[in-house]
Order: structure tokens, then C-alpha cells, then sequence
């Protein structure tokens, strides 16, 4: 962990100081087409945990995560953050994930501190500019998919996510197209899925910057389908 410090405070100097997400376009696009949205990263720790690995955070750390329906539009059956598109009743991004994520998985929001935002992303399949919303789950809820957009919603160990053996490089190919990024692979308990795209990516953007990552082998490929 980066300067021995608690998770929520490296979090916390991580939005002060400001961060790029490499692998994703920060580039403006044309205002009147795109689509506004904003995800929750959340961040928490569990009261009873089995997640081992040579990362140095606390082992009852996690992070939020959901699969998305695969009846859904744009990134059908993903692992993603909750969140979603912005309303006009929203004041602002973290507003918009907040309400999104209660949305999807009946989280109390009186129990999460927002810790700040971090730079808008594009994400050019669906374009969506995207404001991710850093969060410290301060009282933890239960939480439960709302079968309509979310199917499945779990908070997954950080230290798992960091565990060597469940990193790889995502590949997609795709209207001729080769795509390749980080991703991480879920445990057994959370349906073996692979967490790629705009999550795996911003995930393993923020692990590095936050001085959470441990060495993995790029090398070892997992075929995605989107």
C-alpha cells in the first residue's frame, strides 16, 4: 500500500493530486451528441473475508461491482461499476452516481462518503462521456440487483482483483478490429467472469496509481465477446 497509509486516505491523495486512466480517450467530444454518465467506485471493507494474496491491502477491502442485464442495449452482460446516465433532476456527477447505483442495487446512500471525481472518459462505442466518482463506503447496506439492468451485485476483495492469478489481458475482435486491455478475472464464487472494458481498465489504471498493483504477466490472454 502506498506510504502505509489507510486505503480511504490513499484514495483520498490519489483524487487530490488528480489521475489520468490510461487506455481511455479524455478528449472532449462534440457536446450536443454525447451522452452524460457517471459510475460509483466504491470502496469498502467487508466484516468477514477469505481473499489472500502478496498486494499489500487489507483483506476485508473491496469494491462494488454488478452484471449488467444482458438484455441491455450497450455492454450487455458486462461486469461493470453502478451507474448510469444523468438527469436533469441531478445536481451534479456524484448525484447521478449515486442515484444510479441505489437504482441498481438498493444500496443505502446515507452510508457512502464521496471522496471526489475523477476526469470525464469517452467511451466511444456508446458515446458516453463518463464521470467516475470515487467512494469510501463508510456504513455498508445490503445490496441486491434490480433485475431490470442488473442482474447480479457483489463486493468483490481488492486483494483477489490484485492476485496475479486472476489478472490477464483481455483480446476482442470485432468488426476487424483487435482490441486488447487489462482485465481480471472473478472468483468461482462470483461466477468466474472476466471484469474487461472500460472497468478492467480503469481498475488497473487506478491500482497502479494508487500503488496497490503487484507484477502480473500480460501474456496470459482471455477471449472477450462484446
Amino acid at each position: 500500500m502506498s506510504g502505509g497509509m489507510h486505503p480511504r486516505a490513499d484514495l483520498q491523495a490519489l483524487v487530490e493530486r488528480g489521475t489520468v486512466i490510461e487506455g481511455l480517450p479524455q478528449v472532449r467530444p462534440e457536446v450536443s451528441t454525447v451522452r452524460r454518465s457517471s459510475v460509483l467506485i466504491l470502496f469498502g471493507e467487508l466484516d468477514r473475508i477469505d481473499a489472500a494474496s502478496d498486494a499489500g491491502v487489507p483483506p476485508e477491502l473491496d469494491v462494488l461491482l454488478l452484471r449488467r442485464s444482458d438484455a441491455l442495449r450497450h455492454h450487455a452482460g458486462q461486469i461493470a461499476f453502478p451507474g448510469g446516465r444523468a438527469e436533469a433532476e441531478d445536481a451534479d456527477a456524484a448525484a447521478t452516481a449515486l442515484r444510479e447505483a441505489v437504482e441498481e442495487t438498493g444500496l443505502d446512500p446515507a452510508g457512502v462518503s464521496v471522496i471526489g471525481v475523477l476526469p470525464e472518459l469517452h467511451i466511444p462505442v456508446s458515446n458516453n462521456l463518463v464521470t467516475p466518482v470515487i467512494g469510501w463506503w463508510c456504513r455498508p447496506s445490503e445490496v441486491a440487483a434490480d433485475e431490470s439492468e442488473s442482474v447480479d451485485v457483489f463486493r468483490v476483495p481488492v486483494a483477489e482483483l490484485l492476485d496475479p492469478a486472476h489478472r490477464v489481458t483481455s483480446v476482442l475482435d470485432r468488426d476487424g478490429h483487435h482490441h486488447r486491455g487489462p482485465a481480471f478475472v472473478l472468483g468461482e464464487r462470483f461466477g468466474g467472469r472476466i471484469v474487461w472494458g472500460f472497468t478492467g481498465i480503469v481498475l488497473s489504471s487506478l491500482f497502479e496509481q494508487l500503488g496497490w498493483a503487484v507484477p502480473w504477466d500480460p501474456s496470459r490472454e482471455a477471449p472477450v465477446h462484446g
